[in-house]
């Protein structure tokens, strides 16, 4: 018996040494060559937006979107930040960026720059944007009742947000225009231009100007965090809506990433609920409850206001 144990032990070690064994998938370092290429040659999906808010948010906004976007597609994704609106539109123009989050004038100047351009979603709140006209309360500007009170802010001290902003400066002096008051018609014969949002919010506040348009959208998140100060700085107009924001895609995306890429993209963007903790937390950061399909023809006003001030050309 004992020499019969001994057999069937040896039998029994010689089939284990010949199963294949289980191990951890090696670092791409240590990978054959051929396969260690094939690794490092998978497209990343390269995602951007306008820097329309303080770079913590946006930071946090998009490492979370790219987390997402990664796990729904089965791709790699990174956030690539820029410096400026234009930076976005450039990048995007070279291919340096497959996704952005634009504004309205933004999208259209990247689309009109990029044929083939995909619109893939945009905010359920974005077919009807509003901006808000804010000032300081020691300004002695009061609430305005139609667009035409607009005529007050001659005069002032204004700023507007980023050039290129859509609900910081290209609606706004659209407004202002259709009330009879020119950029010249403001103190020092010009208005300012902030950069973003919140800093138009900080610096009326702080009385350094006496009003200035903002993003209703940003305009009540800081309400909300108390960073707006209604004792300091007050909403004193709301424009009518119009479209602003959207994702906007690189045409080449099915080639790059395989046939059908686009729409699996842009079903999964549509695919973000509240119910989905990553996804609720990603949807509130954007202000929405969720994303919905683009009509493109909508963002012909914006093109149209675009040629008229000379942001398009």
């Amino acid at each position: 018996m004992r020499t019969r144990e001994r057999w069937t032990a040896a039998l029994a070690g010689l089939c284990l040494a010949l199963l294949p064994a289980v191990v951890a998938p090696l670092p791409p370092q240590l990978l054959p060559a051929a396969e260690a290429q094939q690794t490092k040659s998978r497209p990343v999906l390269r995602i951007g937006a306008i820097p329309d808010q303080n770079p913590e948010k946006l930071n946090r906004l998009y490492g979370l979107v790219a987390a997402e976007l990664s796990q729904q597609l089965g791709v790699t994704v990174t956030y690539v930040p820029v410096t400026d609106y234009a930076a976005a539109v450039a990048a995007f123009r070279t291919g340096s960026l497959d996704l952005v989050w634009f504004g309205g004038l933004t999208g259209v100047q990247a689309s009109l720059q990029k044929p083939g351009a995909q619109m893939i979603a945009q905010r359920d709140i974005d077919a009807q944007f509003y901006s808000v006209f804010i000032a300081n309360t020691r300004s002695g500007i009061k609430p305005i009742q139609n667009q035409k009170g607009l005529s007050v802010l001659k005069g002032k001290r204004f700023t507007f947000g980023s050039e290129s902003s859509t609900s910081g400066r290209l609606m706004p002096q659209y407004f202002l225009s259709q009330a009879g008051v020119k950029l010249s018609d403001f103190a020092g014969g010009a208005p300012g231009f902030s950069g973003s949002h919140d800093a138009t919010i900080a610096l009326v506040q702080s009385g350094t100007y006496d009003a200035g348009a903002v993003n209703e959208q940003v305009w009540k998140s800081n309400l909300r965090s108390g960073k707006a100060n209604r004792s300091k700085v007050m909403q004193i107009w709301r424009t009518p809506s119009y479209p602003d924001y959207l994702w906007l895609g690189q045409p080449n995306l099915d080639e790059r990433f395989g046939k059908g890429f686009t729409a699996k993209l842009r079903g999964a963007i549509l695919s973000w609920r509240p119910s989905d903790p990553e996804q609720k937390q990603i949807l509130s950061l954007f202000g929405a409850q969720q994303f919905t399909t683009v009509k493109a023809g909508e963002y012909k006003k914006i093109e149209q206001v675009g040629r008229q001030i000379g942001k398009i050309r």
